[in-house]
């Protein structure tokens, strides 16, 4: 395709008008319940930590008011973090390059080796964009666009649709693209096996409607779970509608299990019995509970039959027939640490009651994580109870307000990505081996992948330097990357190993759209800009527009709009600009979309256990695959057919004398690494200002470990200093520390701020998905005798603020060059792939359709289309294109 050269500033010259209401920009809205309250100053937003009021005076953002029409339980991370950290010290002000790079940009000699040491230069947005942009073509045209790599994935920086990663694609795409990471962290393992056991990533789907569970369920199973905690924050915007509803469900009745090894804050609120489990041993325990149901003949051999395959296959495994090893309670108390009685009256109390399992995701961080979330899938089957009412499993319940009823409305769609030329990827957490090993092959989702030869790496919005595991291994093979862009709010570890700092604003400085819900999806909300530009930052969208306009893009990026036009464009295709026009809904901040009556009744794999011949699942059979031939043909020896045990490469079943086994949980007063610059609430919870570590009061006391002393936890990868907390809720042989901390090194080389993947390892989930094993490490502890000085994690590092920056011949980057990599891209897209580049954007699917197969795609569209909001025949066109271009497409 040809592009043309137009600007933006020779377009608005042009006379160009948008359709948008520019003069909604500044307007405000009264949504709380006060009458008598101020109303100016007030301005409508919505975040990952729920909707509010920002009030705002001499354009200052002074205060947060929470909605209590809109929000059950407004949090901390609401009331104080939101506001702390808008002007905190870690903001990046300006946009910065690191100095032996800006000194050595045309030689080349830019010294990478110094990253995460040396200081940085302020200079101008022309600087910066310019340095960028040479930067991605110089890869593009030297390296091919697959020397691109884009660490952005998932979208979790903000809660709205213009996110970060979304912007950065479109961009990224219009120069031919580059590669993307697949996958998550999140649920790795879980999203590419269960399609292919149960029919659906499970992991990401909502859950049987909560009254169905309080008014039938009789024993509710948590494993690993823990959704009072989870659920204060949302992909999209958190309302915390689940609040009032668990104790519904608890005071009807319902009785709770939580198998653990740390007792949690939704054992307390839901007073479930207390199970202690060795950690990563969870398959060990659901195969031995199935052996004693099948020992006392409490199996659904009827549910079997009608609505599995591969039992037979399963069952002899279980039993012992394959490897003379029945897995007897016996056997599994010798792995998991629970009694052999104690497995047994689990086995029968879950067989003969109308039991609701609920995993969490952190199961299957682990080593052979695939394992975990299928073994309770097949003992759920085992005793007939998937698809009844108030029965089954559920994988999502810590999640999105799990169990809230679904509207199954149409929600904002943002700016589409377009194709990316690029088809190679790389899984999410194998970022250091695809650095360590170009060229090198890998298997992911049973298709062969190649490691590309990166030489730069974009990242918006994503801390990866956080949250990919053994931290140090990562700094190391960062040192081959030629140029590290990082586009973000604050100095987050991502920003301080990078070579180009671009400073993006917060989203209470622009304009942007969501939902409320991840999964009831009953609410659209307004994230109005409340106040201006911290600094010189901006928002992603115009970062990604001014680089746009640096290269000449300028109008395929923004198809000649601003970005209140887009908003507007986004609000129109959902279900909400039915009922409620543009105008009305942002000056309100917020429409509703009715959920309708019989989504309170609506039960998870209801349809499929009423008639499974009419509503088959999406697997190869149709049905709950307890053997997965698919899998089981793929031939890979650390991911077999079936759910079986398989010992870990680190765990305390093969500890040395003094490790202990680490698990690193969500925190509670944060997302991931989001608010751990707020100082309010790091005053909450944070120890002499270092990560807390929960300790089983008899470890602590065989070392001398005291509450609130700072302890070392260690291994070969690295270590960290945090805080003790002594507490007889927690195992013995375990230790818990919340993932996502910002990391500050010492002289000697510790983590002096307690970033909890200095100690993960790398080793992946199995060969199937290549999932990040955050759960499964082992480490020693002792008390710190030397710490040194405060946690810097929140300081800003060394920057040069007068540093003279000669001017940039702009001849010298030869952004003209852009022409020659675009004109080679062919504009063949047929209708069904348009409407999918455009409308489809799912945030745990693939951008590249052959990266699924064809069973894969039916198991997401479901959400996917009414999502987008397809008519029926839009659907059958994209529908037509994902089947002719899944990896398992006939050719």
């Amino acid at each position: 395709m040809s592009f043309q050269r137009p600007t933006r500033r020779a377009f608005l010259q042009g006379g160009a008008a948008t359709f948008g209401a520019a003069s909604l920009m500044g307007s405000t809205a009264m949504a709380a319940l006060d009458p008598n309250s101020f109303t100016q100053g007030r301005v409508f937003h919505a975040s990952h930590f729920g909707p509010f009021e920002a009030i705002v005076k001499d354009g200052k953002l002074v205060n947060i008011n929470a909605i209590p029409e809109l929000d059950a339980k407004p949090t901390e991370m609401l009331m104080y973090g939101v506001t702390d950290r808008t002007y905190d010290k870690s903001r990046i002000n300006y946009p910065m390059v690191r100095k032996s790079y800006l000194e050595n940009w045309e030689s080349g000699d830019t010294k990478p080796e110094l990253r995460g040491k040396e200081e940085y230069v302020r200079v101008d947005w022309d600087t910066a964009l310019g340095l960028t942009a040479k930067a991605l073509l110089d890869t593009a045209e030297n390296h091919g666009n697959e020397a691109i790599f884009s660490s952005s994935y998932g979208g979790w920086a903000n809660a709205g649709n213009f996110r970060p990663n979304v912007m950065q694609g479109r961009l990224l795409n219009l120069i031919g693209g580059c590669t993307n990471t697949q996958g998550d962290w999140s649920a790795g393992a879980s999203q590419i096996c269960l399609p292919r056991v149960i029919g659906d990533m499970e992991v990401y789907s909502a859950q049987t409607a909560w009254e169905v569970i309080r008014d039938n369920t009789e024993l509710f199973v948590l494993v690993g779970c823990d959704p009072v905690k989870n659920n204060r924050i949302e992909y999209t915007v958190a309302d915390h509608q689940m609040t009032g509803p668990w104790a519904q469900i608890r005071d009807n009745g319902v009785k709770f299990l939580s198998i653990n090894p740390q007792r949690t804050a939704s054992d307390e609120y839901l007073d479930a019995d207390w199970i202690k489990i060795i950690p990563n041993t969870d398959v060990a325990l659901f195969t031995a509970m199935a052996y004693h149901v099948l020992d006392q003949g409490l199996e659904d051999r009827v549910y079997l039959k009608k609505y599995t395959v591969g039992s037979g296959q399963w069952i002899k495994y279980v039993r012992g027939e394959t490897d003379d090893t029945p897995k007897t309670p016996e056997w599994a108390e010798k792995i998991t640490g629970i009694p052999a009685e104690k497995i047994r009256e689990l086995a029968v109390m879950m067989a003969t009651k109308r039991t609701e399992i609920a995993g969490a995701w952190s199961l299957q961080r682990a080593q052979h994580g695939e394992m975990t979330h299928w073994a309770i899938v097949n003992f759920s089957a085992l005793c007939g109870h998937i698809g009844k009412p108030g029965q089954g499993v559920g994988f999502s319940w810590h999640y999105g307000s799990g169990g809230m009823p679904q509207s199954g409305k149409s929600t904002p769609t943002g700016l589409s990505q377009g194709r990316n030329w690029v088809k190679g990827i790389c899984p999410a957490s194998r970022i250091t081996e695809m650095l360590e090993q170009p060229g090198e092959d890998f298997i992911y989702n049973g298709m062969t992948g190649t490691y590309p030869d990166v030489k730069m790496i974009y990242n918006a919005g994503n801390n990866f330097m956080s949250h990919q595991q053994d931290t140090n291994r990562l700094i190391r093979a960062l040192e081959k990357v030629d140029t590290i862009v990082s586009v973000d709010v604050w100095w987050t570890a991502a920003t301080r190993w990078a070579d180009i700092v671009l400073p993006a604003c917060s989203t209470l400085e622009r304009d942007d759209i969501s939902v409320g819900g991840t999964y009831s999806n009953d609410k659209v909300y307004a994230m109005k800009k409340a106040i201006e530009p911290v600094g010189e930052s901006m928002s992603d969208y115009h970062i990604c527009e001014a680089l746009a306009d640096k290269m000449g893009l300028w109008t395929q990026f923004t198809d000649g709009y601003e970005l209140i036009d887009h908003i507007q464009q986004a609000y129109e295709r959902s279900a909400a600009a039915q009922h409620t026009p543009f105008e009305e809904f942002w000056e309100k901040g917020y429409a509703r979309q009715e959920v309708p009556e019989e989504a309170r009744q609506w039960v998870r794999h209801g349809d499929f256990y009423t008639d499974p011949i009419e509503n088959p699942l999406h697997t190869s059979s149709g049905k709950i695959e307890m053997f997965c031939s698919e899998i089981a043909g793929f031939q890979i020896d650390d991911c077999p057919g079936m759910p079986v045990w398989m010992e870990k490469h680190e765990y305390l079943g093969n500890a040395k004398e003094g490790q202990l086994h680490v698990v690193s949980p969500h925190p509670w007063y944060r997302l991931h690494s989001q608010m751990d610059q707020s100082e309010t609430l790091r005053d909450l919870y944070k120890i002499q200002g270092r990560e807390p570590v929960r300790i089983n009061t008899q470890d602590a006391a065989d070392r001398g470990i005291e509450n609130g002393d700072l302890v070392e936890l260690y291994n070969d990868r690295g270590t960290i200093i945090v805080g003790a907390i002594l507490s007889d809720d927690i195992m013995p042989g375990v230790v818990s520390v919340y993932e996502g901390g910002w990391p500050s090194l010492d002289s000697k080389g510790r983590c002096n701020s307690g970033l909890v993947n200095f100690l993960t390892s790398t080793q992946r989930s199995s060969g199937l998905s290549q999932a990040t094993t955050a759960n499964t490490v082992l480490c020693e502890m002792r008390k710190c005798e030397d710490p040194e000085g405060p946690n810097m994690a929140y300081e800003k590092p060394p920057i040069i603020e007068d540093y003279e920056v000669a001017a940039i011949d702009e001849d010298l980057l030869g952004l003209d060059r852009v022409y020659d990599i675009t004109e080679s891209l062919l504009a063949d897209a047929g209708p069904g792939e348009k409407i999918f580049y455009e409308r489809c954007t799912v945030c745990h699917g693939p951008r590249e359709v052959s990266h699924f197969t064809q069973n894969q795609w039916k198991g997401i569209t479901p959400s996917m289309f009414p999502r987008a909001g397809l008519d029926e025949n839009e659907a059958a066109l994209v529908m037509e294109f994902l089947m002719e271009n899944a990896s398992d497409a006939p050719m």
